[in-house]
């Protein structure tokens, strides 16, 4: 199921032309088959049928170990950026709360949250996106089967029920949705004890009932910092366990200035430590055992939840791709495609996070953080530190100044070639609505936005993002970036 990958599919209107589908009878039945009912196979789906095409999407959830289950939609839906955005509003709720007393608001005694009335109305939301898929669907024409996919050869579809019958198709056109459960990077989970029998993940905590109490994230990644930040902003006890580095494959500047803001805004960080074991006390605790790899000792704390957040792997090999010889990427899992999401079968394309190399996310942690092109590192690392230019500039929100808010993390970079237009390579931004922000500025990189393109830009006063437009320091230069003024 494709998670996190809003707004990114398209359906290509020549892929729909020339495909068949026939059952084992040799009777033609459907021109495209889809597995996974994600972001990308529902849009691929509809487009097709909107094209005249007979189409099938097949998708099935597999719960959690925790027995966590979810409808149509895929990751993104129903345990990722829908569940996410709406639970990091939540936080930033309680944050406005406290800011609301500096502009005048009178607020009455001590402000609580009440974890079971957000989870309700979240996935009540949820139910009514489910619910609006499978409408869509059915109004356009597409054959909804509630079905585990996967393909017996280069020809033939295999779908299996919950109560085990199955069915056969003999498919001459198919995309693969990404499905992205059950395994994880960084950690054999199988090998912690009580890791699996204790923890929860990313896919349950969206839908616990009960609050979760004092909690412990094990892992950086954007998964786990958006749940450490909501968790945080909703009242809990919030500690994340770091392996090594936070958002790996991000811009490591970045990323630190995302963590130094959460540590300010109240969640803990255990950095170079590992998780040895998890027992379950008497009382119900959770009683955790790591060990700090820098000085090799080992230690114990309680908490009420785990939650693994180590990151995701694709179900690859569940629906039978080593017997067509697909070409993956032997060290995460996934399917190698190209620019038109082809994968290396002829007749087989795919969408969404199966994909390997795609984009993924914008970062709602408790300050926002939105980037689009390279990161600094990777931009020096095509170009050389010399043919890079960066200009920067650490910010105040006007938001931020009647609420006496610490603003030092507020800072947005622009990466560009040193030569010639100056290109823009890489933007990054870290602040209120960073999503938005970025969503905009994206365009424009698309049309090869330069430097001296975002200086005749009008800025909107007063915004944060118009601060892209006058940035005018450079690292190069070693002149305090600070903005000052309006």
């Amino acid at each position: 199921m494709a998670a996190l990958c809003r707004g990114r599919h398209r359906w290509k209107r020549t892929k729909c032309l020339n495909v068949l589908t026939r059952n084992l009878t040799g009777k033609y039945v459907y021109d495209l088959v889809v597995v996974g009912g994600g972001s990308g196979g529902l849009a691929c789906s509809k487009e097709a049928a909107h094209l005249g095409q007979k189409v099938a999407v097949l998708d099935y959830v597999e719960p959690s170990v925790k027995g966590t289950k979810w409808g149509l939609g895929g990751t993104c839906v129903n345990v990722g950026c829908i569940p996410k955005k709406l639970m990091h509003q939540a936080a930033l709720l309680g944050t406005a709360v406290k800011d609301a007393k500096k502009y005048g608001w009178q607020i009455p005694g001590p402000v609580c949250h009440d974890w079971a009335t957000m989870v309700e109305a979240v996935q009540n939301h949820v139910r009514s996106l489910n619910w609006g898929h499978r409408v869509q669907l059915q109004d356009k024409n597409v054959k909804y089967l509630n079905m585990r996919g996967s393909l017996m050869d280069e020809h033939t579809i295999k779908g299996l029920t919950k109560a085990g019958k199955e069915r056969r198709w003999c498919v001459v056109f198919r995309s693969v949705d990404g499905w992205l459960r059950g395994s994880f990077h960084g950690f054999n989970l199988f090998q912690i004890p009580g890791a699996m029998e204790h923890g929860i993940t990313s896919d349950d905590i969206f839908w616990l009932k009960k609050s979760p109490g004092k909690t412990l994230v094990v892992g950086a990644s954007y998964v786990a910092l958006e749940c450490a930040g909501f968790l945080t902003g909703t009242g809990f006890d919030t500690t994340v366990m770091v392996r090594s580095i936070a958002l790996r494959g991000f811009d490591q500047q970045m990323a630190g200035l995302v963590t130094d803001y959460m540590e300010a805004y109240g969640t803990k960080f255990k950095w170079k430590c590992v998780p040895k074991r998890v027992d379950k006390l008497s009382s119900g605790a959770l009683q955790v055992t790591w060990m700090d790899t820098s000085t090799g000792k080992e230690h114990e704390d309680a908490y009420d939840s785990v939650l693994w957040a180590v990151g995701r792997a694709p179900e690859t090999k569940a629906l039978g791709l080593d017997k067509l010889g697909m070409q993956l990427n032997k060290e995460t899992g996934k399917i190698v495609v190209g620019a038109d999401e082809a994968t290396s079968v002829p007749n087989i394309y795919a969408f969404g996070d199966i994909g390997e190399g795609l984009p993924e996310i914008r970062m709602f942690t408790p300050l926002e953080y939105g980037c689009v092109g390279l990161s600094e590192e990777e931009a020096e690392k095509r170009q050389g530190k010399d043919g890079i230019e960066v200009y920067h500039a650490f910010y105040k929100p006007l938001e931020f100044t009647v609420a006496e808010r610490d603003a030092s993390q507020c800072y947005l970079k622009v990466i560009c070639e040193r030569g010639g237009d100056q290109k823009i390579l890489g933007l990054h931004f870290t602040g209120p609505n960073a999503g938005e922000v970025t969503q905009g500025f994206a365009l424009g990189f698309k049309c090869g936005a330069t430097y001296s393109h975002l200086l005749q830009t009008v800025g909107i006063h007063p915004t944060c993002a118009e601060e892209l437009t006058k940035v005018n320091i450079t690292k190069r230069s070693g002149l305090d970036a600070t903005v000052t003024g309006c």
